[in-house]
């Protein structure tokens, strides 16, 4: 304890990118707010990377900077460790070495704790400390936390959630624009809301890796990416979207994740959800988690869900927690992703939803009614058929709405439609979120 009567604990960051530059910065400059809202000063003690030539546009005391993590996580005045490296190489050896030491990691790591959580989390309990990733799920948006503390007497009927800021941006500007994908992309590079290589963030496994910590988090049970169904935004087109509002609906990619019973339906793909949901009102970078519990109902957590500051800022609160409860919590241990508990994935052939169907048709007598009866024949009935343009023999787009089928009955339906002589293209499908209440 300080002259001041402030508890002091120490800080090594790993990682001296664009998050670890916030956290450093947030170090630095709001120390005194938040010794003052904890009683805890967190002292920065190093910060290491590879990269300590390149301008950050942050002053910060050469003595405090080494490219050695390993000598940063053993020396003995850091107490709780910042793993902002990304990745699932030196940051999983990096993190176990901390925990082997008794201390706590703080992670913004998705893919990190998607992959190795398991792993990771028994290492801190058997060492009696902890893991803090908050930043992790939804950047600045306290959703982790609210699973943890705030919603602790729920089970979880329902997850569902915009949770990659790139792909939202990349859609809300399409829709606003009646822009195609690529020029989208393009231009949202070179603003930087995209990645030089987006291929992460826009096939989906970014959300995925996000979704997996969600799951594991409402139900115990660790889930890996590999077993979950994905679909990026890559084949969404300015068509699809006019479509989708002219039935009242509008296109996000999303992740649900949903209890029927004994057995967890997780997946993530590009979702029509009604215009009217909160969900479809989530426009550019910001996310947006909607969260249904069997005691709470329905609550949503909204905000940036990347860049700098609002990712610093998570971590930053999982410093303060980790440091305060050194000092007036006790044992360190965060027991709120275990990742042991027995988990039963459903068969993701055997999900039912609504889907929209766009085909490429020619425009001749009877056509319609082949596609129909392929349908019916698997058991999916139409809700609802659009088709606007009337030009013979060239295809043209004929956009169906069914009501609720298994995935592996349309499936199935598709590639005997898809096979026809009159079918142009490969039909696009997408899943109907009506946000009915869940079964369990």
């Amino acid at each position: 304890m300080s002259e001041t009567g402030v508890n002091e604990a120490g800080v090594g960051v790993l990682g001296f990118g664009t998050v670890g530059t916030g956290v450093v910065e947030g170090l630095l400059r709001r120390g005194d707010l938040m010794a003052a809202r904890t009683n805890v000063r967190l002292a920065l003690r190093g910060v290491a990377d590879l990269d300590l030539a390149r301008d950050r546009g942050l002053a910060v005391a050469p003595d405090l900077l080494t490219r050695d993590a390993a000598a940063l996580v053993d020396d003995p005045r850091v107490d709780v460790v910042a793993e902002l490296i990304g990745g699932t190489g030196a940051a999983r050896e990096l993190t176990l070495r901390a925990l082997a030491l008794g201390k706590p990691v703080v992670t913004a790591n998705k893919a990190l704790l998607a992959a190795h959580g398991a792993e990771l989390f028994d290492a801190a309990r058997r060492h009696e400390t902890g893991i803090f990733f908050e930043a992790s799920v939804g950047g600045g948006v306290p959703v982790v936390r609210a699973l943890q503390e705030g919603l602790i007497a729920n089970r979880f009927d329902r997850i569902c959630g915009i949770l990659n800021g790139t792909c939202n941006y990349v859609l809300t500007r399409m829709e606003a624009e009646e822009a195609p994908f690529e020029a989208v992309l393009s231009a949202a590079q070179g603003e930087g809301f995209a990645e030089a290589d987006p291929a992460l963030d826009i096939d989906g496994h970014d959300t995925v890796h996000k979704a997996c910590i969600l799951a594991t988090l409402a139900h115990g049970g660790a889930v890996s990416p590999d077993a979950v169904p994905v679909e990026g935004i890559r084949g969404i087109s300015p068509l699809d979207l006019a479509y989708a509002a002219e039935f009242g609906y509008r296109i996000k990619l999303l992740a649900h994740i949903r209890r029927d019973g004994d057995e967890i339906e997780i997946g993530v793909g590009p979702t029509l959800v009604p215009r009217g949901h909160l969900l479809a009102s989530v426009q550019g970078v910001f996310n947006a988690i909607l969260v249904a519990g069997d005691q709470v109902g329905e609550t949503l957590y909204y905000g940036r869900g990347a860049g700098r500051n609002a990712t610093a800022s998570a971590v930053l609160a999982d410093l303060a927690d980790a440091a305060s409860r050194r000092f007036t919590r006790g044992p360190w241990m965060n027991s709120g992703f275990r990742g042991d508990a027995p988990v039963r994935l459903r068969n993701p052939g055997e999900v039912r939803a609504r889907h929209y169907l766009r085909l490429a048709l020619q425009d001749r007598p009877g056509v319609l009614a082949r596609v129909a009866g392929v349908l019916g024949e698997h058991g999916i009935c139409i809700a609802a058929v659009v088709q606007k343009s009337a030009a013979r023999e060239a295809p043209v787009p004929v956009v169906i709405l069914t009501h609720e089928a298994r995935a592996r009955d349309l499936r199935a339906a598709l590639e005997r439609i898809d096979a026809m002589e009159c079918v142009g293209a490969p039909t696009v499908h997408y899943a109907i979120e009506d946000f009915a209440p869940a079964s369990g």
